[in-house]
């Protein structure tokens, strides 16, 4: 039982974050207006953040009596994401508040290969399961 519930846990880490950075955030610079779009993925992505920290953690805790690197990688997760919510998503916000174009491509360059290594290391422990 323990075992299904990290899967699903997981899985929904895997997914959920693939969803919001390459389906949630698409869509909406598509169907809304530009400046729309982005005050709302700026009041998303905390809860994104949390979401991912969250089921990182939980995930971590479920698969430590089975599997010690998958919980490590998953605690990893959890733990470089709080930096990302509290200090790099903040300096994005005023990246893009004070017209520094350079920066923040530079800081939002460096949040998606943050994400895009977490979706990674997700997808790694989802493959530990085979």
């Amino acid at each position: 039982m323990l075992e299904i519930a990290c899967l699903l846990s997981v899985a929904l880490l895997f997914g959920g974050m693939l969803l919001f950075s390459a389906g949630f955030a698409a869509a909406l610079f598509s169907a809304l207006p530009i400046d729309m779009a982005r005050r709302t993925l700026r009041h998303t992505f905390p809860h994104f953040y949390l979401y991912v920290i969250a089921n990182a953690g939980l995930a971590a805790l479920l698969a430590w009596p089975r599997d010690t690197l998958s919980a490590l990688l998953l605690a990893l997760i959890a733990l470089t994401t709080l930096p990302t919510r509290q200090v790099l998503m903040p300096a994005i916000n005023a990246a893009t508040d004070a017209g520094q174009h350079g920066r923040f491509k530079w800081l939002h360059g460096l949040s998606v290969l943050v994400t895009l290594a977490h979706i990674a290391l997700a997808g790694v422990v989802l493959a530990r399961f085979v």
